[in-house]
């Protein structure tokens, strides 16, 4: 653990190895088995410009900020994300969407952490423009099942600080599919088919469980599941809108300097990373005004 300005943060080990590694290889497996046998609707082309511009743009604001070192595993996560859930027919497009994921991450941000989760942003932009939207009938059963099991075996491997708001956003969603499914009198198996999605599992697993964007304390961060997977029913069933835990999630995004507040913890930090030079403040006038210089990471 190391202080800053009084303030501790912690530094989880595990075992010396980053646990974005084991995300980006689940992901490009996933992403490699839907591209070659599911036959994805992702073309080659598509993959290569979301991935590519990715990279660029995070080289690119590493170097405008005055990082000391480029740090492509976060880029590679979010673009891979990306790869798997947003479905268009423009390259712009796609660009586009890797180049406002990977911005976010330096443009909106407060204390040591991103405002928004940098996949859930670009995909809510797209989604809300009209210019992409989300397949989740593309994964298929043994699809579905197969990357189930890699994300809960990632969870145990890497033992990260962030799998309790994985779990706990699971079992509350599903509460409510099966609230909804009794209240209404649907057969059990309705929501147990709506859990059958890989997006879904992509969103559990990689987006609400990312350390820069969710509450600080345990019982904050459960707290934080319980809001986004109340918001996503009421965007579902009462909104009829689809992609419902994105929008969620989104929505309660601007809970969790609250929840800090309210239930204040220990903050996480990627292990093996050396401290990272701030962003000069005239980047950020409005939502980075520090009094003293401070240590900053960009993950």
């Amino acid at each position: 653990m190391e202080q800053i300005h009084g303030t501790s943060r912690s530094t989880p080990s595990v075992g010396g190895t980053d646990p974005r590694l084991y995300q980006i290889v689940s992901l490009s497996t996933l992403l490699t088995y839907g591209f070659v046998w599911l036959h994805f609707e992702v073309s080659f082309a598509q993959i290569v410009v979301t991935i590519g511009t990715a990279l660029l743009t995070q080289y690119a604001a590493t170097r405008l900020v005055g990082l000391p070192a480029f740090d492509p595993t976060s880029a590679l996560i979010s673009s891979l994300s990306l790869c798997l859930l947003l479905r268009t027919n423009d390259l712009t497009v796609a660009a586009l969407a890797a180049f406002i994921a990977i911005s976010s991450k330096f443009l909106f941000r407060r204390h040591h952490k991103h405002l928004f989760n940098p996949t859930t942003l670009a995909l809510a932009v797209m989604l809300a423009t009209g210019f992409g939207w989300i397949s989740p009938g593309q994964w298929g059963q043994v699809a579905w099942f197969g990357f189930f099991v890699a994300c809960l075996g990632s969870l145990v491997v890497t033992r990260a600080a962030r799998a309790d708001v994985t779990l706990a956003f699971l079992l509350f969603y599903t509460g409510v599919l099966i609230a909804r499914a009794l209240w209404v009198g649907d057969p059990l198996t309705i929501p147990l088919h709506q859990l059958e999605n890989g997006a879904l599992l992509i969103f559990a697993f990689f987006m609400i469980s990312d350390p820069k964007t969710t509450p600080d304390s345990r019982a904050g961060r459960i707290t934080y599941a319980l809001c986004v997977a109340l918001a996503a029913g009421y965007v579902q069933f009462g909104l009829f809108r689809p992609n419902a835990p994105l929008w969620g999630l989104i929505v309660c995004t601007s809970l969790v300097p609250l929840i800090d507040a309210w239930l204040p913890g220990r903050e996480y930090d990627w292990p093996g990373r050396s401290p990272d030079s701030a962003p000069p403040p005239a980047l950020l006038p409005v939502l980075h005004r520090p009094s003293i210089p401070q240590p900053r990471r960009f993950s």
